[in-house]
């Protein structure tokens, strides 16, 4: 790309943007009132990609993650774009997303289209594959794999992997903040453990096992002990063995960290009609709405957490409005909301680097990853910033006490499941109270 193309756009556009150069950027909302006074995008397309799972299993998360760039891209473009270039996404569908097909649909994108960045929500792999593919390429990579071999990866050589990140916290922090979130539901008296006993049921890939054995690991400090440790072959729908396993030495609480919503709906169904008197906390899937749909009232009381998400705050209800006029009730804007902010991490750091570049124009991307380095950013999950030589988001508030300055881990309750699951921890942004699950109050 040449350097014209680069760095054409409204000057007054431009020095808007670099004025906020090396401190916090705001959020979307207040971007669409500011730059260029909504002024349409009119130069040549940027090409962007997004390689996720459209069809199979994790359909029902790769459908919002395409809606997610979607109206990023659409609400760039009516701001102006990226120095009055505007957004063009394209998509490939990652299927049951290993590595292989992840690598392939990648490869697509740079060679069939030649997108400037890929703008991913998450694809169920080793989490490292798809690097490899950018680093070759000189693009910038964002993803929510969740994973700590991502952090992993770009530490043992950051100058290789300078344009991959990853917008959330990685699964390893699950554990601890599981534990102190229950630890906290205790010491305010809303839970009473009806004994010292945790059940730990896992999936068999890498981000539900690291969880797992993260709840393991720190379970002790807590007095908890580990009554059942049990990894299922998923996807799973009948949990009778399990059950009965959970039946025959009831734990105070069940922690299930493998994320399929139909997987976990099934879990309900198939636990409510002979219930424990357990606090059930699930993995991420109850998130979406295919899990409210097939469990229908078994899930009201279910417990789920997520250090990616919407939240329920001025910023993200604006942004679940926008959504869901956009793409209907049903839609899941708390996935959607993952590739939505990557594209506008992404969108911001192109323009205060100049622009973007194409594949093999390492020298204008290593720019831009470094405006993304510099960033924090407010957007509808909460605040996104790097770690050094990780460029994974940092996580509050187990690994940073100041909400400004991490991404939220959040709790979320289904209390009503024809309704929006509430957001009951970390403060400052619960917007609701804890309530006993009523397989516990029977």
């Amino acid at each position: 790309m040449s350097k014209n193309a680069r760095t054409s756009g409204a000057v007054a556009r431009r020095r808007f943007l670099q004025g906020g150069a090396t401190a916090a950027v705001a959020g979307p909302a207040l971007l669409l009132q500011s730059i260029n006074n909504g002024a349409k995008a009119q130069g040549a397309p940027i090409p962007v990609g997004q390689a996720g799972p459209q069809s199979g299993f994790a359909a029902p998360d790769g459908i919002e993650f395409q809606r997610g760039l979607q109206l990023a891209c659409e609400e760039i473009n009516a701001a102006g774009g990226v120095l009055g270039r505007p957004l063009e996404p394209y998509f490939e569908d990652t299927k049951e997303m290993g590595d292989d097909i992840n690598t392939q649909a990648v490869q697509r994108l740079i060679d069939r289209h030649g997108v400037h960045a890929i703008l991913n929500g998450y694809n169920y792999g080793s989490g490292v594959a798809i690097q490899e593919v950018v680093a070759d390429a000189g693009i910038v990579y964002i993803h929510y794999d969740t994973v700590l071999s991502h952090n992993n990866l770009v530490k043992s050589d950051p100058a290789r992997y300078f344009g991959s990140f990853q917008g959330d916290p990685p699964e390893y922090w699950y554990g601890p903040g599981f534990l102190k979130f229950v630890a906290d539901l205790e010491s305010t008296g809303q839970f009473k453990r009806a004994n010292d006993k945790l059940a730990i049921v896992t999936g068999p890939g890498v981000y539900s096992t690291n969880i797992a054995n993260a709840i393991q690991e720190g379970a002790p400090a807590y007095n908890w002990q580990i009554n059942l440790f049990e990894s299922v072959t998923v996807p799973i729908s009948e949990w009778g063995p399990t059950l009965a396993k959970i039946r025959q030495d009831p734990p105070a609480v069940i922690a299930i960290t493998h994320f399929f919503p139909q997987d976990l709906a099934q879990f309900m169904v198939q636990f409510t009609p002979n219930p424990t008197p357990s606090l059930i906390y699930m993995q991420y899937g109850p998130s979406l709405a295919a899990f409210r749909d097939i469990g229908k009232e078994s899930v009201e009381g279910v417990v789920y957490g997520t250090v990616i998400a919407a939240l329920q705050d001025e910023i993200g209800t604006a942004f679940e409005t926008r959504y869901k006029a956009k793409w209907g009730a049903d839609a899941s804007h708390l996935s959607g909301s993952q590739p939505y902010d990557g594209a506008y991490i992404w969108a911001i750091a192109a323009a205060l680097a100049g622009g973007s570049g194409e594949p093999g124009d390492e020298a204008q991307n290593r720019k831009v990853a470094e405006r993304m380095r510099q960033m924090i950013y407010r957007g509808v999950n909460g605040t996104t910033r790097f770690i050094p030589n990780e460029q994974a988001a940092y996580t509050y508030p187990t690994q940073t006490k100041d909400p400004s300055l991490g991404m939220p881990h959040q709790f979320l309750q289904i209390q009503d499941h024809t309704k929006t699951p509430v957001l009951i921890a970390p403060p400052p942004y619960e917007t609701a109270t804890f309530v006993l699950p009523p397989w516990i109050k029977g």
